[in-house]
């Protein structure tokens, strides 16, 4: 069936199988509606944001500027592949090689689409006629797949095995691998969830049957883009937001993003199944030097493995503009630490967080040029309890980064559903614009 085209003014929005235009609501801060989206929708990385936002905000730049966009937490490529459906010239970085990984399989989506099919054919025919084993896999891997979808997702991993070759057909395919594994997993495996073996799905796929339609999902989505979407210019690279070294001096005047959360929410732990079904990793022990080691500190884990101490962190010229407020949080959180069985570091977390954002907010003013405009999509914090100002202090380390104003829009209040939330503090979540 072939994709339609519906006009609303000058907006268009894709989606599967077609596109469509609908009233917008603000869903800033969730990737849900993405998984409607073609291309987004290949891989779920939740750590991200509303493509559809995405769009309206170069839509209001664009009136009066020519869009360089750049986004320098890009995940799973949300900002990258809408500066691609709305012609802006877009790059972004990713630290997460495994993340930067996929984001860079889905920017290949001009790849000769007949091309791709041929090699996805050709992988499901050797899978099944080899076979595959169950042998050699760690734990968690024994423990979220049987062994008859595990001996099938090992067949087609072989088969991949024998046939990549660094190609951008080739890596579609392991995309197209990588992004059915959750989805044929009977146990809890859903996107930035920790692995709940013991919690069952009611529904999930074979995995024969499964490659093959995320192979077609795909496909259309490939066809539909590569009609729809002309001049899209898009480059991620693998690096470090707190550099942001391969990116040129003046080279954005928009910044759309979403920084790492100081919520102690470990990123290296979210891609642990696809990275172990891979062979990237063995366990949980191995994400430090493979993930962690290479992102921002935002969980306490990380921030206590860097063996840095408080005063220590706090040395950190850049943390001037909030030194007091932030030395008072981090004193507050070592004392409070002690009155809790798991006695973990928030007070090193949070100050190493602010340590490593206030680079950011230095590199960002050498990539951004005057009268530019950066919005983050963030929350604020509290943990053990003690509130941490999060856009606040982001804003002020922007103006001492050279920025001129900042302006936080709340879109949502946060952690009010959970019923084993640890503690009462109001927390929200909502956009920090910067100008400048």
């Amino acid at each position: 069936m072939e994709p339609t085209v519906i006009r609303a003014g000058e907006q268009l929005t894709l989606f599967a199988g077609g596109i469509n235009h609908k009233e917008q609501s603000d869903r800033t801060s969730t990737f849900v509606d993405n998984m409607k989206l073609p291309v987004h929708r290949w891989f779920r990385y939740s750590a991200g944001f509303s493509a559809e936002w995405v769009k309206e905000v170069i839509s209001r730049f664009r009136e009066n500027h020519t869009v360089s966009l750049f986004d320098p937490f890009a995940g799973s490529g949300t900002t990258l592949l809408v500066g691609q459906e709305c012609g802006a010239r877009s790059c972004g970085i990713e630290a997460h090689p495994f993340i930067a990984r996929v984001a860079r399989a889905k920017l290949l989506w001009s790849e000769n689409a007949e091309r791709y099919f041929r090699f996805a054919e050709e992988i499901l025919r050797r899978a099944k006629k080899n076979g595959g084993t169950v042998e050699g896999y760690p734990s968690l891997i024994y423990k979220c797949f049987p062994e008859d979808a595990l001996s099938e997702l090992d067949a087609l991993k072989r088969a991949w095995l024998q046939t990549a070759d660094g190609s951008a057909a080739s890596e579609l395919c392991w995309l197209a691998l990588t992004g059915i594994l959750r989805a044929c997993s009977p146990v809890g495996t859903a996107q930035m969830e920790l692995i709940q073996p013991r919690k069952r799905k009611q529904n999930f796929a074979r995995p024969f049957e499964a490659f093959p339609a995320q192979i077609d999902t795909m496909l259309k989505d490939m066809q539909l883009f590569q009609r729809l979407v002309h001049n899209a210019q898009a480059t991620i690279y693998e690096g470090d937001a707190r550099d942001c070294a391969m990116i040129e001096d003046n080279s954005a005047n928009l910044v759309i993003t979403s920084p790492p959360y100081a919520n102690n929410y470990d990123y290296a732990d979210a891609t642990r199944l696809e990275m172990t079904f891979w062979g990237e990793v063995s366990g949980w022990g191995d994400l430090h030097e493979r993930v962690r080691c290479h992102l921002v500190r935002s969980c306490s884990q990380h921030a206590s493995l860097q063996e840095e101490g408080l005063d220590q962190l706090l040395k950190e010229k850049l943390l001037r503009p909030i030194i007091d407020d932030l030395r008072q949080a981090c004193e507050n959180l070592a004392k409070e630490r002690l009155r809790h069985g798991g006695k973990k570091n928030y007070h090193l977390m949070i100050a190493a967080y602010f340590s490593d954002m206030a680079k950011v907010w230095v590199a960002l003013r050498r990539v951004c040029r005057r009268g530019g405009q950066v919005c983050f999509v963030i929350g604020d914090s509290a943990p053990y309890g003690i509130y941490v100002p999060v856009h606040q202090w982001l804003g002020e380390l922007a103006l001492a980064a050279g920025f001129e104003s900042f302006d936080f829009e709340k879109t949502r209040d946060r952690n009010v559903k959970w019923k084993n939330r640890k503690h009462k503090v109001p927390l929200c979540e909502g956009r920090l614009w910067v100008e400048g």
